[in-house]
């Protein structure tokens, strides 16, 4: 039996003189159960709807494979050395600290002693940050800021302490002068 090819001009790309049902398949036995035909199939579905579905499938490895990330034993870990090679391993940990310069301690001790010993202390003070300021370029210690806050307070109590001494030569020299004139009005 063949379709009947389609009414008017219109020819159908589709339409074959092919008989609507597939013949009679010769290797199937009269009485025999039939087999299951394939039918479309979806890419996406599981072959058991019912059945559970593991997501890890695809990441299984087969059995006796070596696990990524893993050195088979005797041999150390990807990315480390074995043990107690080298001995040490330098660029790691934090660094040690610098040493501070003991001059630039000093300064400002001295320079801050200085304010209350009457500024005796403060021009050693400011000599020691000089000197502090200098070997800190040559060594790359800490201490610069000590050193330098020694200077400005030496200095600064030093300049007070001889502005002060001024005055007091002053005070004594009006008074002296003062009074020498008047102890011979007498």
């Amino acid at each position: 039996m063949t379709n009947p090819p389609p009414p008017g001009d219109w020819n159908d790309p589709t339409w074959s003189a092919q008989p609507s049902s597939t013949p009679p398949d010769p290797t199937l036995v009269t009485g025999q159960p039939v087999p299951a035909q394939p039918g479309p199939v979806d890419p996406y579905a599981p072959a058991d709807p019912y059945a559970p579905v593991d997501p890890y499938a695809g990441a299984k490895l087969p059995p006796g494979a070596p696990v990524p990330g893993y050195a088979p034993p005797g041999y150390p870990a990807p990315g480390y050395a074995p043990p107690g090679y080298p001995p040490q391993y330098p660029g790691y940990g934090y660094p040690a600290p610098r040493k501070t310069n003991g001059l630039a301690i000093a300064s400002l001790v001295l320079a801050l002693v200085g304010l209350t010993s009457c500024g005796v202390t403060a021009p050693i003070g400011a000599i020691l940050g000089h000197v502090a300021q200098k070997q800190i370029r040559a060594s790359g210690e800490d201490g610069e800021g000590m050193a330098k806050a020694g200077i400005i307070v030496g200095w600064i109590v030093t300049a007070l302490m001889v502005l002060g001494i001024a005055a007091y030569v002053a005070v004594i020299i009006f008074a002296v002068a003062n009074g020498s004139d008047s102890s011979s009005s007498y």
